[in-house]
């Protein structure tokens, strides 16, 4: 019996047709579509714009660190207070 569908008065059509070409040419679309959208349909930010943008999550970044160690700080003095009425 031979590996082919079930198609009458039909092109020949294989029951496995060829699963690497299909991944080759889908590979190739998705890159020509990722450069087309890169290139046509972003909007990138100016210099400008990406300077205060880092400047701002570089300041927040600071003041969440200070944030956390001074937490950290205060119940490190928390322990050592309730350690020493322990002992």
């Amino acid at each position: 019996r031979a590996l082919v569908s079930k198609t009458r008065c039909r092109e020949f059509e294989p029951l496995f047709p060829c699963k690497k070409c299909k991944n080759m040419n889908s590979i190739i679309t998705y890159c020509k579509e990722s450069y087309d959208e890169l290139v046509h349909k972003v909007t990138w930010p100016t210099s400008k714009e990406l300077t205060s943008q880092a400047i701002l999550v570089l300041s927040a970044s600071i003041i969440i660190a200070l944030l956390v160690g001074g937490i950290d700080t205060a119940f490190e003095e928390l322990m050592k207070l309730i350690y020493s009425l322990f002992n």
